[in-house]
């Protein structure tokens, strides 16, 4: 697995004013924190960033961060948690997370159907549950996605987690067993009134608006 590299450099000025002159240098303030390790205040190049996260995703993700400096440091993270401006999706903050590749760590990997369902083919509609499931393995072993065959899926059956075939190394939760996919008749689909979901759509918006810039340059202070 081929593990993709980026470059930050070490945030010696904080506060809303630092945080705002940062962001239009084209810079996103991140912080990277893990288990026993010193928390450290960083700046990392925008375009290098948003270039990664289109290639690679944002998702359970390797990066080699190097730190630059007299003695520069390079380090095994994740991406924790994005902050994105809700109107235009600026990255407004990061926050990185070391890990050891001895350890194995918490993870969600994608899940992508294969097939065309039987049930579908009778007309009924396949919903996808959940994206991603819940995982466990060391760093090294992450898979990118893990496919799962629908074919034989007809309407009214269901795939749970504990069904899914999962790559070696990689182990999940014996106790949890949520439904991933399944595939339901068309008169089953309630859809919700457009109307209501417009207003609560408009009601979020206006509140992340004013709210997401603020909480970044909160973190940052």
């Amino acid at each position: 697995m081929e593990i993709p590299k980026l470059n930050a450099t070490v945030r010696k000025a904080y506060g809303k004013g630092p945080t705002r002159s940062l962001r239009r240098d084209g810079k996103v303030p991140a912080v990277l924190y893990g288990r026993g390790v010193e928390t450290e205040q960083l700046a990392i190049d925008s375009r290098d960033f948003e270039k990664l996260i289109k290639d690679a995703g944002a998702g359970t993700q390797l990066i080699t961060l190097t730190i630059e400096g007299d003695t520069p440091q390079t380090k095994t993270v994740m991406i924790k948690e994005l902050q994105n401006h809700p109107l235009n999706q600026q990255i407004l903050h990061a926050d990185f997370y070391e890990i050891a590749m001895d350890r194995e760590i918490e993870v969600q990997i994608p899940i992508i159907p294969v097939g065309k369902a039987m049930g579908v083919e009778n007309g009924g509609l396949m919903q996808i549950v959940r994206r991603e499931i819940d995982a466990y393995c060391l760093p090294a072993l992450i898979p990118e996605a893990i496919e799962v065959d629908v074919s034989e899926m007809n309407i009214g059956d269901s795939l749970h987690m504990q069904e899914i075939e999962l790559p070696e190394g990689v182990t999940i939760d014996p106790e949890s067993d949520y439904t991933v996919i399944t595939v339901v008749s068309p008169a089953a689909v309630e859809e919700e009134p457009e109307e209501e979901l417009e207003e609560i759509e408009g009601e979020e918006g206006e509140a992340e608006d004013e709210d997401a810039e603020a909480e970044a340059e909160s973190e940052d202070a």
